[in-house]
């Protein structure tokens, strides 16, 4: 079969006398079914892979430096808490648990802001900072964790800490604490200790300073942009190894 050029129509020659014709507009309308099948396709798998394995957070502040930067994009596994456990030593996004955040100024209006919220609602945009934050776990339930000892370091039931992913010059904390974990609660306190309205800051609250661990979601793992901050963020396991 040939195929020739007849002004603004493709004939399909076959049998004499049979051609066959297809204009251009029928060619442009499956182009757009087929586009339409596929980006629908890619956003329903985006949504589906925000909701159950992984998302992306913006890092707003320096609550968590040097581990993490203002301006930092972070990819956050959603199976822990879940299939997996959360782990002393984990970097974790949770939802405010009331009064820890300021009040939001609201964001942008109209079509820009309706546009940003679609495209954060199926992972195509980093969630920004409206009702979550970003800390370190210290302490899971039931464990008593203090400050200071002696040397001016955190004790988790009772073992010091050697904290090495602490800002350099930065103390352990400024404010003494102690504090029970409750269970279904985790302990969370910021690299930057300096710089952290954390656990410490919350102990009046209800859980005692303590985040609800239905409150997590979930545990960060890689630092992906900006690309020469890119990083895989590992638990330090050495550091809570002596703990019980």
């Amino acid at each position: 079969m040939t195929r020739v050029a007849a002004g603004d129509e493709a004939v399909d020659r076959g049998a004499p006398g049979r051609p066959v014709r297809r204009s251009r507009r029928g060619r442009l309308g499956a182009w757009l079914k087929e586009t339409a099948i596929v980006v629908v396709s890619a956003l329903v798998l985006s949504m589906l892979i925000k909701t159950f394995l992984v998302q992306s957070f913006f890092i707003p502040t320096g609550s968590m430096e040097d581990t993490l930067a203002v301006g930092d994009r972070v990819l956050v596994s959603k199976l822990a808490p879940g299939p997996l456990d959360v782990h002393r030593g984990d970097v974790v996004v949770f939802k405010d648990p009331g009064g820890w955040l300021e009040p939001q100024a609201p964001g942008p209006g109209g079509v820009r802001g309706a546009l940003a919220d679609a495209l954060t609602f199926v992972g195509l945009m980093p969630q920004d900072s409206g009702e979550h934050l970003i800390k370190r776990v210290i302490a899971l339930p039931g464990d008593t964790v203090a400050c200071c000892d002696a040397q001016g370091r955190v004790t988790v039931a009772g073992v010091p800490l050697d904290e090495p992913y602490l800002r350099p010059g930065v103390r352990p904390s400024e404010v003494e604490f102690s504090a029970v974990v409750p269970e279904g609660h985790l302990w969370v306190m910021g690299d930057n200790r300096a710089n952290s309205q954390d656990s410490r800051f919350h102990l009046g609250d209800p859980g005692g300073g303590a985040i609800p661990l239905r409150n997590v979601v979930g545990v960060a793992q890689v630092t992906i942009w900006p690309l020469d901050r890119a990083t895989v963020l590992r638990n330090p396991g050495a550091t809570f190894a002596d703990v019980p």
